[in-house]
C-alpha cells in the first residue's frame, strides 16, 4: 500500500507529488537556459524576496534542493556584472539542502573557477579539516561565497560586483534556512552584516543575519599565512557547536 499525503480537497500520493515537483523543475531548467541563450541577464524573477508556500505538503529538504538548483541555474546564466566575462565556471556553492551551518566566503579562486565548486583549493582543504574537526562532513554543511564568479587575479570583489551577486546568496539563505551562518573573512562579514565593519573587531562575537545567528571568523586563506590564528578560529567554531548543542568529536578535543 502506498503512503499518501492528505490535503483538504483530495488524496495525493507521494509519487504524484514527486512527479509534479520534477516536472516543475524541468520546466524551470528549460526556462533559465532559454533566458541565457536569448542574452537576458536579469533573472530576479527566479529569486523572490519572499518564499511562497508550496501547493502541496512535501519534505522541506526536497523543496530546498529544487530551490537551490534553480538558483544555481540562474547563477550559471548570469551576466549582470563584468566578472562573468572571464570565468570558466560560475560557482554557486554546494552541500546539504538542510544544513546546520552555512559557511560563506569571499569568492572563487582559480581552482574553484575551473571545477565549479566552492573551497576546493588550499584554503578549501583547510576548511575541510576544520569542518571534520567539528564533527561534520562537507556534505552535511553548505559552502558558498558572496560572489559566484572569480575576480581577476583573485582580487577582492568590488562593491558593485557584490551588490549584483548578493541576491543569489540571499536566496540561498532563504532556501537553506541554516541554524548558523559562519562568515569567513572581512568580505563575507561586510556583505552579511554591514559595510565597514572590521573582522578584527567582530571576530568571535555573535552577530545576526535576519534572525539567523552569525559567527564571524577568519578566512581559511588568512590561516595559511597566519597559522597561529587557527586557535582563534577553533574557539569561534566551539561557540558555533555550543549554539547547536553539539560537541566536537573526542579526537578533536585533544588536538
Amino acid at each position: 500500500m502506498s503512503t499518501v499525503v492528505r490535503t483538504p480537497s483530495r488524496t495525493t500520493t507521494q509519487a504524484e507529488v514527486k512527479r509534479d515537483l520534477s516536472r516543475l523543475l524541468d520546466e524551470l531548467e528549460r526556462h533559465v537556459v532559454c533566458l541565457g541563450e536569448e542574452g537576458i541577464t536579469e533573472v530576479a524573477g527566479a529569486l523572490p524576496e519572499e518564499k511562497q508556500s508550496p501547493p502541496a505538503p512535501v519534505k522541506a529538504e526536497t523543496n530546498g534542493r529544487a530551490e537551490l538548483q534553480a538558483i544555481a541555474l540562474a547563477v550559471a546564466a548570469c551576466k549582470k556584472c563584468p566578472l562573468h566575462a572571464k570565468r570558466h565556471q560560475a560557482v554557486p556553492g554546494q552541500g546539504s539542502p538542510n544544513p546546520d551551518i552555512l559557511f560563506v566566503g569571499e569568492g572563487p579562486g582559480e581552482d574553484e573557477d575551473r571545477q565549479g565548486l566552492a573551497f576546493v583549493g588550499r584554503a578549501g582543504q583547510l576548511l575541510t579539516r576544520l569542518i571534520r574537526r567539528m564533527g561534520y562532513t562537507r556534505e552535511q554543511v553548505f559552502i558558498a561565497n558572496v560572489v559566484k564568479c572569480r575576480p581577476p587575479e583573485n582580487r577582492k570583489p568590488m562593491p558593485d560586483e557584490i551588490a549584483e551577486c548578493f541576491p543569489y546568496l540571499k536566496a540561498q539563505i532563504a532556501a537553506l534556512q541554516p541554524k548558523v551562518i559562519v562568515a569567513l573573512g572581512a568580505v563575507a562579514l561586510e556583505a552579511l552584516v554591514a559595510p565597514g565593519v572590521r573582522i578584527s573587531r567582530l571576530r568571535g562575537q555573535w552577530q545576526t543575519f535576519g534572525e539567523i545567528p552569525l559567527m564571524p571568523t577568519y578566512h581559511p586563506a588568512y590561516l595559511l599565512r597566519n597559522q597561529s590564528a587557527m586557535w582563534d578560529v577553533w574557539h569561534d567554531m566551539q561557540q558555533v557547536l555550543e549554539r547547536l548543542v553539539r560537541s566536537a568529536p573526542p579526537s578533536a578535543k585533544h588536538r
